[in-house]
């Protein structure tokens, strides 16, 4: 007895596109004369109230457990998805692991590890992408992730003084 399938009919034809898959490595590290605890609580800072840059703050918040979410919240149930905590160990380690500023078919992989020298306090950065990374964002990352990271240093050794 014949059989007939209710699923559509597959083409064989195949549609071939411009865009490209791209990816991104950056690994980028600052020492900072101040304790881990200091410069995990100014990193939280930084991803949640001070996030942005000096000419454009952009408040996100980061909600510091597994599975958190790293968003930035514009009310009444608007905003933008950033990412998840995918590993958190205060005071050393955070990976978040989402789109973050990319609103295109992307993937990121963010690690900060702190390591304890004395009373000191190396802060290491590693982000990892792949998807249709525009040229733009690929070079823009690069000074974004440094002016992050000495805001970071700048703030956590200024709470370390006082």
């Amino acid at each position: 007895m014949p059989t007939t399938s209710s699923l559509p009919a597959r083409s064989n034809s195949t549609s071939v596109d411009s865009e490209t898959i791209h990816t991104l490595h950056i690994v980028r590290d600052r020492l900072i004369a101040a304790t881990p605890e200091i410069v995990w609580e100014t990193l939280l800072e930084k991803l949640g109230p001070a996030a942005g840059m000096p000419e454009s703050p952009m408040p996100m918040k980061v909600e510091p457990w597994p599975g958190g979410r790293w968003f930035r919240d514009l009310g009444d149930g608007k905003g933008h998805h950033w990412g998840h905590v995918q590993v958190i160990k205060p005071p050393t380690l955070l990976e978040i692991c989402g789109p973050l500023f990319m609103s295109y078919p992307a993937i990121s992989h963010v690690q900060y590890r702190l390591t304890p020298t004395g009373n000191r306090a190396t802060l290491k950065l590693i982000h990892r992408a792949m998807g249709l990374i525009t040229q733009e964002h690929h070079t823009g990352v690069q000074t974004g992730w440094n002016e992050n990271l000495d805001w970071i240093k700048t703030r956590s050794e200024q709470l370390a003084a006082d």
